[in-house]
């Protein structure tokens, strides 16, 4: 069987149905191509809702801060709403889609980061109801809500658990961005990074905020899984379906 392909969406893409809308149309084509499981953040739904209800939202380098007072916000938020509504889009575009949290089936293991408080750090655990999945022909879509070992509910920022599910099925991973990739300081794409060139691109400023997360992500899946990890921007479909068939787009981080 084809190795699995994990796509981590974010952003803008899911703040609108007509982004969904065509994002979906293009994970319909990919799914043709090889087995997919989605994971999925909502900070910018979450952050609206905590802020309604009166509680204050703080990101530290791109990840956001959550004492344990905010997770049932949180875990509506991401396991509930936008999970259910990503659910039942793909299945309106022919795809045979499952809601789950990083937690089911111990798929994904977590460590408390005490420094953020309720906050998740993830790692690779049990493949088998993933494979499960995939092998029956079903579309597994993680929200980035976790566990601890003592049953404590975990807000986990999601690029890092995008790397953490492609670890743990020797998947492919894309970290969908609003832009085509990561860009150097005068707004142009480097189309690759080797994973020990990450750290002067952070020094210097070239890579940061919420784009920091997801190259310290790809990294870790680069040097994890032995396999090049892309940053892509979800509006462009043809780079999506070269990067799904193995061929260049975007920004590469590999070793």
């Amino acid at each position: 069987m084809t190795s699995p392909l994990v796509i981590k969406l974010g952003g803008r893409v899911l703040q609108s149905a007509s982004n969904l809308e065509r994002l979906l149309k293009t994970v319909q084509q990919l799914a043709l191509l090889r087995p997919l499981i989605l994971v999925h953040g909502g900070g910018d739904q979450v952050e609206a809702l905590l802020l309604q209800l009166g509680h204050t939202s703080l990101k530290v380098d791109g990840q956001r801060i959550t004492p344990a007072v905010q997770m049932p916000i949180v875990a509506g938020v991401l396991a509930g709403d936008v999970n259910t509504q990503l659910v039942a889009l793909a299945q309106q575009h022919q795809l045979n889609a499952v809601g789950l949290t990083l937690a089911a089936g111990h798929s994904i293991a977590c460590d408390i980061d005490a420094n953020r408080g309720a906050v998740g750090i993830p790692k690779p655990n049990n493949a088998k109801l993933l494979q499960v999945l995939l092998d029956q022909n079903f579309l597994p879509i993680l929200s980035s809500i976790g566990a601890s070992d003592s049953g404590e509910r975990l807000n986990v920022n999601a690029d890092l658990a995008a790397a953490a599910v492609a670890q743990l099925m020797h998947a492919d991973l894309i970290l969908l961005t609003d832009v085509p990739g990561i860009l150097d300081k005068n707004g142009n794409l480097i189309e690759t990074i080797l994973a020990d060139e990450a750290d002067a691109l952070i020094a210097d400023g070239t890579v940061r905020d919420g784009m920091l997360v997801k190259l310290n992500a790809a990294v870790q899946a680069a040097r994890a899984s032995r396999r090049s990890i892309a940053v892509a921007g979800w509006q462009d479909a043809k780079a999506l379906t070269r990067l799904a068939r193995g061929e260049a787009a975007g920004t590469r981080i590999r070793l």
